[in-house]
């Protein structure tokens, strides 16, 4: 029975589409469109396999009072917790990390020892990969806004973002507020701005969720 359930939580989800930038290359799923979340999302808190590494890896790069649950629910966004999930553009496991940037994110960090492939290190690459980006974004803004910039560049790439935050700054928009990148990703990622919104919406939709 226990099979049977994992088996629900992991596969019985909605398919993922190929990303083409970034570490990410999972596909954002549209947002709920008044949908519960709850309904959708609260299988996950049976699924708690690897809750520990969320929580140990969160800690370690954010500190004990971060919230590692954001970083579980992006991972939910990604892969649905597969650890066997691979993308057309060759991304790998729980946090859909590019290998390139594993190693990239390996030789930075020691501690992380294992392979890609295993998930516990997957997930440690992911969450400092998204503390690289958080420590990037250290302008004044509000805690959800500066998430929202480090889950953006994750999915997007940095430097789209960062592309993005011209734009709006030319424009007279506040650079350093999510809804300013969000009005010109368009113009920087074509039609792949509707995936970087929609990954960053099913977060926040699955946040909430989480136990």
């Amino acid at each position: 029975m226990y099979v049977l359930l994992i088996a629900l939580f992991l596969f019985g989800t909605e398919s993922s589409a190929t990303m083409g930038t970034g570490i990410s290359h999972t596909g954002a799923q549209r947002p709920t469109r008044g949908r519960d979340p709850g309904l959708l999302y609260a299988r996950f808190n049976e699924f708690t396999k690897f809750d520990g590494y969320f929580s140990k890896y969160s800690k370690r790069y954010f500190g004990a009072a971060f919230d590692w649950r954001y970083f579980k629910a992006q991972a939910i966004a990604e892969s649905h917790l597969k650890e066997d999930a691979r993308s057309a553009a060759g991304a790998v496991g729980i946090m859909q990390v590019m290998p390139r940037t594993f190693e990239e994110i390996r030789q930075k960090n020691p501690n992380i020892r294992g392979g890609l492939n295993q998930p516990r290190w997957n997930i440690a690459a992911g969450i400092s990969y998204d503390r690289q980006h958080y420590l990037v974004w250290s302008a004044p803004r509000p805690l959800a806004d500066k998430l929202k910039f480090m889950f953006g560049s994750y999915n997007a790439g940095r430097r789209n973002i960062l592309d993005a935050q011209r734009l709006a700054l030319a424009d007279g928009l506040d650079e350093n507020a999510w809804s300013s990148i969000e009005t010109q990703l368009p113009a920087v990622t074509g039609a792949h701005n509707i995936e970087t919104r929609n990954y960053i919406t099913r977060i926040f939709e699955i946040k909430p969720v989480l136990k």
